[in-house]
């Protein structure tokens, strides 16, 4: 690879694989901390483990100590039977890495081997591996075990089949949805199918629901404003001829932008009551809130753009044209330091149409080199700017 020697590459890529051979779930990601770790002792890079879990944090000295430029990694994968056919292919049954995590992993891991031989880092650059970002909540308690203390900025990036490798998406604004749940109860009467007077049929106040549901968006949200709601449960009866006298509805909320959310949620709990009101039935709603929306700081982007177009010219630097509706508890560390979250091309050719979370997932390789570079150069740019401010 032109980006990073081959010797470094070649290193980064055995680690991927290795990773990606033993995926580990959220919250048990024990043996991959400990191949961070073992790479980052082979640097002869201090970190700690055991952070909220199975967490890593190390740092990498620089001129000046505070603020730091912190980067950020996931370490998990997901519940999924692997369906690549990869010579590399997860050894562990219903378990994969099915959304890269392991390329995120193995590129700041590369990113700290070419840190590491930076003769006047400006600042003190901060390597953050987290747990659990797949459950949406690894970020924040990595935020709670103090993850961003004395940190001045926050960086990311995701692997990303949309765009081709080489590419570097750098967007300002919302880049990622929030990511909230709810579960709708509807608590009627059952009885016999034959005799539907004497029932309130959870069936078709249920299905009302999903309908009316349906209509927030299409209706009461401004187009340009990005939003999804999602019922993916509906449960409900036990037999052909029982009218069901319970059903449960549960889905996802998505949004970009916080008033939106709000309305998203408030529209739900009043569509499920009014619902019930109309029909006679208790419907009770519970909304389980999730990740914010993932904001890129203005200030942030351009310093994340500056690094991009060092690392890969300017015409490999791109923006992401279409809304992204997945979550990405990234948002969490936003929440306490200002920083900019970014899409790393990765396209394999012929496998377009395997989405992120697919049992087909991969991606090009040669993005961990890309990835890399980029790091390297934003944790420059980045602590410059920290510096000088100072």
């Amino acid at each position: 690879m032109s980006l990073i020697h081959e010797d470094l590459f070649e290193r980064v890529v055995a680690v991927r694989r290795d990773l990606h051979r033993h995926p580990e779930l959220s919250w048990q990601e024990h043996r991959t901390a400990g191949k961070v770790c073992e790479f980052l002792d082979s640097l002869g890079i201090a970190f700690r483990s055991g952070i909220a879990g199975h967490g890593v944090i190390a740092e990498i000295p620089g001129r000046q100590g505070k603020p730091l430029v912190a980067l950020r990694a996931d370490l998990d994968a997901l519940p999924i039977q692997e369906e690549t056919g990869l010579p590399f292919s997860s050894s562990v049954d219903g378990v994969m890495h099915a959304c890269g995590h392991d390329g995120h992993t193995s590129m700041l891991l590369g990113a700290a081997a070419l840190l590491v031989q930076e003769p006047d880092l400006p600042v003190t650059i901060r390597l953050i591996f987290q747990p659990a970002e797949e459950t949406g909540n690894g970020a924040r308690a990595m935020v709670d075990a103090g993850a961003l203390e004395d940190v001045g900025m926050v960086f990311g990036g995701h692997i990303d089949r949309h765009f081709e490798v080489g590419t570097i998406a750098v967007t300002e604004g919302a880049v990622n949805a929030s990511s909230d749940r709810f579960k709708i109860t509807v608590t009627g009467e059952g009885t016999h199918a034959a005799r539907p007077h004497e029932a309130v049929d959870a069936v078709v106040v249920g299905s009302l629901l999903v309908m009316a549901i349906q209509t927030i968006v299409s209706r009461e949200m401004n187009p340009s404003h990005p939003s999804v709601v999602t019922v993916g449960r509906f449960d409900a009866g036990t037999a052909a001829n029982v009218i069901a006298g319970n059903a449960t509805l549960e889905g996802t909320i998505r949004a970009q932008d916080p008033e939106v959310r709000i309305h998203l949620q408030q529209s739900i709990e009043r569509i499920s009551r009014s619902v019930g009101q109309l029909h006679n039935a208790n419907v009770s709603c519970e909304i389980v809130e999730g990740t914010p929306p993932v904001i890129n700081a203005p200030d942030l982007t351009s310093l994340a753009r500056q690094a991009a177009v060092t690392a890969v010219g300017e015409r490999n630097v791109v923006r992401m044209e279409h809304a992204n509706m997945g979550g990405e508890d990234f948002s969490e560390y936003l929440r306490t330091v200002p920083g900019c979250y970014v899409r790393f091309g990765a396209v394999v050719p012929g496998c377009e149409g395997y989405p992120a979370h697919s049992s087909r997932f991969d991606f090009d390789e040669r993005a961990l080199a890309v990835a890399a570079a980029y790091y390297r150069e934003l944790a420059i740019v980045a602590g410059r700017k920290l510096r000088d401010e100072s």
